[in-house]
């Protein structure tokens, strides 16, 4: 029985679509990977990977279980990946589940930018500075190239080709832990006095990646610390530090000072990185503008953790941490979270929720805080990311 010009036609159509289902989330964006680094902020699951402790109720929104992020759900680097058609990062420490092909994650909790065995750091800093991430970029451009001169590895289907790296976006969401880590210890006036290594050192980090490949550059800077409730709890100050939003004048200013510092120092590197997309991401006006006017965005509370312990206008205390049990003068608490993560801009005290990770995100990719102007959206197809 011959087919009929019909039947044709539907196998044709089935055809195109079955192809649509397995063609790529994206096709059309010029980044094929993100490799990103950082601290906690934009961790994907580093440090846990290094160090498995990690439990509920982090992860309860969008994982409902904990999955290595300091939050309840996705991360500002998350939904970049989603809105490019791109799978979340896998960090790189994990070795169990990792798939590299769209990039790698070497953020980890508690990271520095500054090497952290010196006498600057307190203890409890991890041991992933930005200097070690960036050797564990070089190690795995030099392994990716060795794969793939050698045939028949299985591990080259989670491995990216080798000349994805010119083809990728180098993410920067790292600082936070130089400039608080001190802060109680030496005030803002002895922090201040390092935080130019810290710019250099990450204008140094992406000169090195721009000479092994890397093109496009990513800098998001540092968030309103002086509106978090942990710093509101923890560091010293008086009534006419706070301003009318209930956040640290004083550390504020300085983590202006420290912004301002870094878009100098990117500007100058700029000119020497040519055919380099280096871009200041200004994160730190969305987050504020959040802490200041939580209700203009849908949700209800700024300087108040979601996750934490504490009677006072914070909800957090110090000496019982999110998802934690302790006995405190003879009765044992626990750090519950709230039953509403999506109405709080802070989750548990120092990093945000996702609901303000996605305010934040949306807000990048709109384009309206690059500097300079970066057109991020005439060179992939932005997905939804709602």
């Amino acid at each position: 029985m011959g087919v009929s010009l019909l039947q044709k036609f539907l196998l044709i159509w089935m055809v195109v679509v079955v192809e649509s289902f397995n063609s790529p989330r994206n096709s059309k964006c010029e980044f094929k990977a993100i490799f990103n680094f950082g601290d906690s902020n934009s961790d994907t699951g580093g440090f846990w990977a290094a160090f498995p402790a990690q439990s509920g109720p982090f992860g309860m929104t969008y994982f409902k279980k904990p999955v290595g992020r300091a939050s309840d759900g996705r991360l500002i680097v998350d939904f970049l990946a989603s809105a490019l058609g791109l799978p979340f990062l896998s960090p790189y420490l994990q070795s169990i589940g990792s798939d590299y092909r769209h990039g790698a994650n070497y953020a980890t909790l508690a990271s520095t930018v500054l090497l952290p065995n010196t006498s600057l750091f307190v203890t409890g800093i991890s041991p992933f500075s930005l200097a070690i991430q960036l050797n564990q970029m070089k190690e795995f451009k030099v392994r990716v190239d060795e794969f793939h001169q050698i045939s028949n590895l299985q591990e080259s289907n989670r491995l990216p080709s080798p000349d994805i790296f010119g083809k990728s976006i180098y993410s920067f969401y790292i600082g936070q832990n130089d400039f608080t880590s001190n802060l109680a210890a030496i005030g803002i006036g002895g922090v201040q006095q390092y935080l130019p290594r810290v710019v250099y050192q990450i204008a140094g980090t992406i000169k090195e990646l721009y000479a092994i490949g890397g093109r496009t550059f990513l800098v998001l800077n540092l968030a309103p610390v002086g509106c978090y409730p942990a710093l509101l709890v923890e560091l010293p100050h008086n009534s006419s530090d706070i301003d009318q939003f209930g956040c640290l004048i004083s550390y504020n200013n300085a983590v202006v000072d420290y912004n301002n510092l870094l878009k100098q120092t990117l500007a100058q590197t700029r000119i020497s990185l040519p055919n380099a997309s280096l871009i200041y991401v200004d994160a730190h006006s969305v987050l504020l503008e959040l802490f200041r006017h939580p209700t203009s965005h849908g949700l209800k509370y700024g300087t108040k953790a979601c996750c934490g312990y504490g009677e006072g206008a914070y909800n957090f205390d110090p000496r019982v941490y999110c998802g934690n049990t302790k006995v405190i003068n003879g009765s044992t608490v626990t750090a519950t979270a709230c039953s509403d993560p999506y109405n709080y801009v802070s989750w548990d005290g120092i990093h945000a929720t996702e609901a303000a990770n996605k305010i934040v995100a949306k807000a990048i990719l709109s384009g309206s805080y690059f500097d300079p102007p970066f057109p991020i959206d005439k060179l992939c197809d932005i997905h939804s990311i709602d």
